[in-house]
């Protein structure tokens, strides 16, 4: 019987794909150390993973009509996910702001986008667009930019080794892609300079 999970994912296949795996690379799954990791394993791809069934949009369903129309910044929003390349851990910060249209949602929504998109098979350039892109329809807001910076153990523990660096990537739309303004505005208040 399968044992699937509230995210859907499929533990018991997990499972006989880690014991597949430990045997395939010379390791003996059934040695005291290794007995429970098949487990653990389906258990933490469960939950690192469950993004893929979450519509991200849907947390900014619930809005407040303000009449506020200048920037609002989230910044240092921490997230980890999964290189989809070599199903390695990157990890690091999201900043986003977005320019309201007379629409703004609660805080932590926009850092459940980041999540939501973060908890899934990943590169770090899509996350970045689909967060600008999820915000802006979702909030038909003026404009929408997100930084996110992070360290990849794709490059730092394996191949170029080199641990400590940073990727940056950025998405602008609406008034962020347009005015040189705005956008120099949000990178000083996301660096903390202003």
């Amino acid at each position: 019987m399968a044992i699937v999970s509230e995210s859907g994912v499929d533990e018991a296949r997990i499972r006989a794909a880690v014991v597949e795996l430990l045997e395939a690379v010379g390791d003996d799954p059934s040695r005291e150390g290794l007995v429970d990791t098949p487990r653990r394993i389906a258990e933490m791809y469960a939950e690192i993973f469950e993004g893929l069934a979450e519509d991200p949009a849907a947390y900014l369903k619930v809005g407040f009509e303000v009449a506020h129309d200048e920037m609002v910044i989230l910044r240092n929003i921490p997230f980890y996910s999964m290189c989809e390349h070599h199903l390695l851990p990157f990890h690091g910060e999201a900043h986003m702001g977005y320019l309201p249209e007379g629409r703004v949602v609660g805080i932590s929504k926009l850092a459940r986008v980041v999540e939501a998109y973060a908890r899934r098979p990943q590169i770090q350039e899509r996350l970045t667009s689909q967060v600008a892109e999820t915000v802006m329809e979702a909030l038909q807001a003026d404009g929408v930019a997100v930084v996110v910076e992070a360290e990849h153990l794709c490059m730092t523990m394996r191949g170029v080794r080199k641990p400590g660096s940073r990727m940056v990537t950025s998405a602008m739309r609406g008034q962020f892609k347009r005015s040189s303004v705005t956008r120099s505005e949000f990178l000083a208040l996301v660096q903390g300079s202003a």
